[in-house]
């Protein structure tokens, strides 16, 4: 029987790249998504990939590369036949908030993610002082950087979790509408 006249065609799991500087709270949110409880995370050396499922038959496999200079270097190697893109800020970190713009910037002159839907995650909203999403929309330039594609810039705290579902999910209706207009028709058999 060919593919398309299964019964049961498996879903394509969208990629989705997690990035951030190092120290954003990338690990501490995903495994916070992940396992629904707090864990300790350690800084992460290359990468974690961990497959979430927020809403039945959307699998998402998320790539969380580590965030130290060395790695930044790399980030670009990641891009390749990703979905979706989820850009941690530290909100609190004032004297490197600069550095995560540029970073940021850079990310999104690859080829390979044009298009692609991005979430800005300003984590650390717990703590006060951190800058609020609409700070970040501005400082990151967002509009104007993501004016080819979906955005939305979401205030989350990864420690308590707030904020955190509510920002996969709108990448979760993001990413649908992308590979569907790409034509990965199959990708989400179920829904159509």
């Amino acid at each position: 029987m060919g593919l398309l006249n299964s019964k049961n065609p498996k879903a394509k799991q969208a990629r989705i790249l997690l990035l951030g500087l190092d120290a954003a709270g990338k690990s501490t949110l995903l495994y916070k998504l992940k396992l629904a409880k707090d864990i300790v995370t350690s800084p992460t050396v290359g990468f974690n990939v961990e497959m979430i499922e927020l809403e039945k038959g959307v699998p998402l496999t998320v790539w969380d590369v580590g965030g130290q200079e060395k790695m930044r270097t790399v980030w670009g190697l990641y891009c390749e036949n990703t979905d979706g893109l989820v850009y941690v800020v530290d909100s609190t970190d004032t004297q490197r908030l600069e550095d995560s713009r540029r970073e940021f910037e850079q990310i999104l002159k690859n080829e390979h993610i044009k298009n692609v839907p991005v979430i800005l995650l300003a984590n650390k909203q717990d703590v006060p002082g951190a800058l609020s999403a609409k700070d970040i929309t501005r400082m990151f330039k967002v509009k104007q950087l993501c004016s080819d594609r979906n955005w939305y810039v979401q205030p989350c705290c990864a420690v308590t979790g707030d904020g955190l579902m509510e920002g996969f999910r709108k990448l979760t209706g993001f990413v649908k509408s992308h590979m569907k207009s790409r034509g990965d028709i199959l990708a989400f058999f179920k829904q159509n």
